[in-house]
């Protein structure tokens, strides 16, 4: 699979778990990661399998240490405050963690994908 095929397929990995359905009236996107939060103790565990899978991803992908660490702690924070009954739901529905992961993801294989098209000698394009 093309890294852009496999970026493609965690933003939809993403979408599904951040913004999958727009709640009625309000307008605001909510995926399965926010109504999994609604299950005391066994959702807010089933939302880390995909958000592990981002981070597995992007390891195979070969994120940075930094990159890892910045990608787990987003989840770490949204797994952590997404304990806390409702105020971890309503955390969840604005903070996006997996979307943001993809995000990150995204903008360091593009700067690496740059850094590697930059050090190509005069002449030859990449």
């Amino acid at each position: 699979m093309s890294e852009t095929a496999e970026i493609e397929q965690l933003e939809r990995v993403a979408h599904r778990m951040d913004s999958l359905f727009r709640l009625p009236i309000i307008g605001v996107r909510v995926g399965l990661d926010s109504i999994l939060g609604l299950l005391p103790g066994v959702g807010d565990v089933a939302a880390l399998g995909p958000a592990g899978y981002i981070i597995y991803r992007a390891h195979n992908m070969g994120a940075s240490r930094p990159l890892l660490a910045r990608m787990m702690w987003n989840t770490g924070v949204d797994a952590a405050i997404g304990t806390i009954p409702l105020v971890g739901d309503i955390f969840d529905i604005g903070n996006k963690a997996n979307k943001k992961n993809v995000a990150l993801l995204r903008k360091h294989l593009e700067k690496k994908k740059g850094a590697a098209t930059d050090a190509l000698p005069n002449g030859v394009s990449g």
